[in-house]
């Protein structure tokens, strides 16, 4: 298992050895011990298993969790191929409003661990892709919000004509979250996951 970390502090992106044979593939994209060694926090607490299935162009995020306990995910992209993308949204992270992405498709098995307070967005580039997705916490609709992929200011990169949902359509700039205080701390992000 190879790990590095994004230009997003504490984003890390882990890429497994993958066992090909003539009967296909084998991979286990999540390994304890490379986990906690690479994060420097204990067990993920994993509280919900998810998955989306989207056609080419499909943009989904800029979503995040407000308050604290905030959402830590780790994903993946089982079948097709999406551009995962994450976005500081910490007030008072080092690397608050950055953004990077990263391929992840079924050829590489790559995966992402995303902190709690770091947005998540990702394009779908093929259609019927996958997402997997492990949550520290479960889906609270009154704490799930987005930051726009519209955004000038974040530039993100996107298809010429994405589809959005109409929750997605509507979000908020940045610079519109930040002044609602609606945002996550970095320092209760730091402080929830014990790092």
């Amino acid at each position: 298992m190879r790990t590095r970390e994004l230009a997003v502090r504490g984003v890390l992106e882990f890429t497994p050895r993958v066992f090909p044979d003539e009967r296909g593939t084998f991979v286990s994209q999540f390994q304890l011990p490379h986990f906690e060694s690479a994060s420097g926090t204990g067990l993920f607490p994993v509280a919900q298993a998810s998955h989306s299935v989207s056609r080419r162009d499909v943009v989904r995020g800029v979503h995040f969790t407000t308050g604290t306990p905030g959402t830590a995910k780790y994903v993946c992209c089982p079948h097709g191929e999406v551009l995962d993308i994450v976005v500081d949204l910490r007030v008072g992270s080092p690397t608050f409003g950055a953004w990077d992405s990263v391929r992840l498709d079924q050829r590489t098995s790559r995966a992402l661990y995303i902190p709690e307070g770091v947005g998540h967005a990702f394009v779908s580039l093929r259609d019927g892709s996958v997402m997997s997705y492990l949550l520290s916490q479960g889906y609270d609709a009154e704490r799930e919000l987005a930051v726009s992929v519209h955004d000038p200011a974040l530039a993100l990169p996107l298809p010429s004509n994405p589809i959005l949902s109409d929750r997605d359509r509507r979000a908020m700039t940045l610079a519109e979250a930040e002044e609602a205080g609606v945002l996550p701390r970095f320092q209760d992000s730091l402080d929830h996951s014990g790092r």
